[in-house]
């Protein structure tokens, strides 16, 4: 009985010159690195037989004799200051879990949150007692990186009235490495539209408010009904979203705008057909160039 045989194959070595870092060398688990014990091992990297490999797929980055490889696709890594979009998945005692595509569920104090009436205060046995009133499992929030555990896990706050529960819209989930870093992540675009760009990556689009409620705290939520050509131009920007971040486009304003208006000629669900997703895209990139230049 005849069988087939896979002769093993010669383990690539990645040079490691100054014109190979230039290129950004990508590599997989198992690939040597470097066979020069002079480096020091960092993340997605182990030593196996004198040689430095890789343990993730990702690119290779060198930082004097320090060698990491950032993986390609990774869960998100939060920063004190860092706007995440999360969703509550547990009330506990003082405290909220919150999934914000992070390795750990994220924590959001009873203490760190403004409660209606924008009053500071201690929090009450009361105010523990009342915590479902404020947030239950499956609501969604926007919130800040307030700290970060020993552990990773990111404890959160909703101090700011820009903070707080969130409405009526439509998440989309895309990677954290595509979410571009920016002084403000919350835009009121002029189509019509707000969005709420997460570090996270979890990206929340809704019709502009009319008017903030001071009073509620962050808690009030508007459940009018969202007129027709509201849910278009909502429906519109999420095609054009997953249509940049298939083609591995920056997600900021400018590119999500951008996008918008070069997918104005075409029905909102021919966005996501291959064709017209690569004509949206080339022309939001050709502007973002021209915009630059």
């Amino acid at each position: 009985m005849a069988a087939d045989m896979r002769l093993p194959t010669v383990q690539k070595t990645v040079s490691l010159s100054a014109s190979a870092f230039d290129r950004k060398d990508l590599v997989v688990p198992g690939d040597v690195i470097t066979s020069d014990t002079g480096f020091m091992r960092g993340h997605g990297t182990y030593v196996d037989d004198d040689k430095l490999t890789a343990s993730v797929a990702g690119e290779v980055q060198r930082v004097d004799k320090l060698i990491c490889v950032r993986p390609l696709k990774t869960r998100f890594n939060g920063e004190v200051g860092d706007v995440v979009v999360g969703r509550v998945t547990e009330v506990q005692q003082k405290r909220w879990k919150v999934e914000t595509n992070s390795r750990l569920d994220s924590v959001l104090l009873l203490s760190s949150v403004n409660l209606p009436g924008g009053e500071l205060r201690r929090r009450s046995a009361e105010d523990e007692l009342t915590m479902r009133e404020y947030l239950q499992e499956g609501d969604l929030i926007s919130a800040e990186v307030q700290s970060v555990f020993s552990d990773g896990a990111l404890s959160l706050h909703t101090r700011s009235l820009k903070y707080g529960k969130l409405g009526q819209g439509v998440l989309v989930q895309l990677s954290p490495s595509l979410i571009k870093r920016q002084k403000t992540h919350f835009h009121n675009l002029p189509c019509g539209a707000s969005i709420i760009l997460g570090n996270n990556g979890f990206v929340w689009l809704y019709p502009t408010p009319e008017q903030l409620d001071e009073e509620a705290g962050g808690f009030y939520t508007s459940l009018e009904p969202v007129s027709l050509s509201d849910r278009e131009v909502i429906s519109r920007l999420r095609n054009c979203l997953l249509a940049l971040a298939a083609h591995k486009v920056l997600l900021y304003d400018t590119s999500v705008l951008y996008c918008y208006e070069s997918s104005v000629p075409h029905e909102v669900k021919d966005i996501l057909k291959p064709e017209v997703m690569e004509e949206i895209v080339m022309l939001t990139q050709q502007k973002l160039l021209e915009q630059e230049g």
